[in-house]
């Protein structure tokens, strides 16, 4: 990550991103560059709503990385943040990948520095290694299984049971998953900053305000955060959930810009951001996730950087952890 900061900051101080774009149309603009260059944009349900309605294919990290192994576009335009891209070019590495901003990290995959982990795998010999996807190419390269929100409980069920297992990074989410499987994995001790941000006390009371609203929440929140909510899913199964409920209103206990494809989806029903606890903001937010803009997307596409690189004996290594993770979830 170091190495992708420093290279957005020598793109910086050359003046890449304080190029006079005022008079450009991005919308026109970027449908035409998309054409010229047999681009591919890929986002997540967590950009800007701009941003996720001129892309070519909208979803989670699961669908994403399924959309990115199997594109025949000659470059990929990964609105998402570093890991994304990281996982595209991983699965595509001869094709061209760029992110908007490199400086879009992920609190998350910081939690798991490479050189912790690897000494934490030793210290448990024998296991089985799972690792979320929201993890650096470092991190899936020590990985036996990669997982999302989505498939993670039928790659845990698709393990041997008497296989010991580590799962990393997020503790939340593995304390999730014991309950669900039944498995005594080790945890690795990390967590999603986003979303550990919500308020219990502010969503119950909010919840006495709307006694007609479903809570709903990702499995990356904290576990009194699940105890209160109807439905837990990944950002696609909330979607999924939210379509086919007959209910009419939901308090989403997840990143706010969700929020945004849900409106579009289901035209009627309301849907409250669940709140956080910093008082200056009503809904909890990815600020990483919020770094790509219109301009910083064109920009990438016009100038075909900053682009995604990756040591080939690392791709190699960590390949394996990503296609095993696709071949289960089939």
């Amino acid at each position: 990550m170091d190495n992708l900061i420093s290279a957005q900051n020598k793109l910086n101080a050359v003046g890449f991103l304080d190029l006079d774009t005022d008079n450009i149309d991005y919308i026109s603009e970027i449908n035409k560059l998309r054409k010229e260059k047999n681009a591919v944009i890929l986002a997540h349900y967590y950009q800007r709503p701009e941003i996720q309605d001129i892309a070519d294919f909208v979803g989670d990290s699961l669908a994403l990385a399924q959309k990115a192994a199997e594109t025949s576009a000659d470059m990929i335009v990964f609105a998402g943040v570093h890991f994304m891209a990281e996982t595209a070019k991983i699965l595509n590495p001869s094709k061209k990948v760029v992110l908007p901003d490199l400086n879009a990290g992920c609190s998350l995959a910081s939690s798991c520095p490479t050189v912790d982990f690897e000494a934490f795998i030793k210290q448990h010999p024998n296991h089985i290694v799972v690792s979320y996807v929201n993890t650096s190419a470092e991190i899936k390269a020590l990985t036996d299984i990669v997982c999302t929100s989505s498939n993670a409980e039928k790659i845990i069920n698709s393990i041997p049971k008497d296989q010991p297992i580590i799962f990393a990074p997020d503790r939340n989410l593995g304390a999730y998953l014991i309950k669900k499987t039944g498995r005594d994995m080790v945890l690795w001790d990390g967590a999603c900053l986003v979303h550990e941000a919500f308020s219990i006390d502010k969503i119950l009371k909010l919840y006495q305000e709307h006694p007609d609203a479903e809570i709903i929440a990702h499995p990356e929140s904290q576990e009194h955060i699940l105890k209160v909510a109807k439905y837990i899913g990944s950002t696609a199964g909330l979607l999924d959930y939210v379509k086919k409920s007959p209910a009419k209103k939901f308090i989403v206990a997840t990143e706010a810009g969700i929020l945004h494809k849900m409106n579009n989806e289901t035209p009627g029903k309301i849907f409250i951001a669940a709140p956080s606890n910093d008082d200056s903001c009503n809904c909890s937010e990815c600020a990483f996730m919020k770094l790509n803009t219109m301009k910083k997307l064109y920009l990438c596409m016009k100038y075909e950087m900053p682009n995604i690189e990756i040591e080939e004996s690392l791709g190699k290594k960590a390949v394996k952890s990503i296609n095993r993770m696709l071949e289960i979830s089939k």
